[in-house]
Parts: C-alpha cells; sequence; structure tokens
C-alpha cells in the first residue's frame, strides 16, 4: 500500500465521521486477539475506528497506534483525542467499499 496523501486523509476522516468504533483498547493494551479483530473490521470494512480506552498519555497512544499499522499493515486517517481512524484497502479490487480519490 502507498503512503496516503493528505487530500486522502482528510477524505477518509470525511467518510469515518459518522462512525461508531468498532475496537476498544483497554488496560491490556495491544493483545493477539485486539490485532485478530482490527484486521478483521479492516478486511469487512476498510476504514473503522479505534478507541483507546485506558491510554491518557500522547507518547503512549502514537506507540500503540504506531504498532497497529505495522501489524495490521494499515494507515492511520487521522487521530482525534482518544480515537484513532485506520485505513486498509482491500486487496480484491471487485471488494472494496471505498475508492480513494
Amino acid at each position: 500500500m502507498t503512503q496516503l496523501k493528505g487530500f486522502q486523509r482528510k477524505y477518509l476522516r470525511e467518510l469515518a465521521h459518522s462512525l461508531k468504533p468498532v475496537v476498544s483498547i483497554g488496560q491490556k493494551g495491544i493483545t493477539d486477539a485486539v490485532i485478530r479483530t482490527i484486521d478483521e473490521a479492516l478486511d469487512t470494512h476498510e476504514l473503522i475506528k479505534l478507541k483507546l480506552l485506558a491510554f491518557k498519555e500522547k507518547d503512549q497512544k502514537k506507540e500503540i497506534i504506531e504498532r497497529i499499522e505495522v501489524e495490521n499493515k494499515c494507515e492511520v486517517a487521522g487521530t482525534i483525542g482518544h480515537t484513532a481512524i485506520l485505513f486498509r484497502q482491500h486487496q480484491d479490487p471487485e471488494k472494496r467499499k471505498i475508492t480513494l480519490p
């Protein structure tokens, strides 16, 4: 997947505005189950919101989001407070729901 450009990130943030968080990360942090759940959600929806409940420090949130990006091969379209917007385009062009501008 190529790096998202600024206008593409903005477009994805607009699409995600009405979405509810699909995955919440609590005190236990990132577990294998959380990684699997995020992977399945990205396969299904392509664009999801992720809620970081137990992490108040900016550095902690950044570290967790970067790890999720690497392990799930996705990109962060944006973060707002304790919520991150993740995007990964479906590998099969026929199953893609979102077309990037």
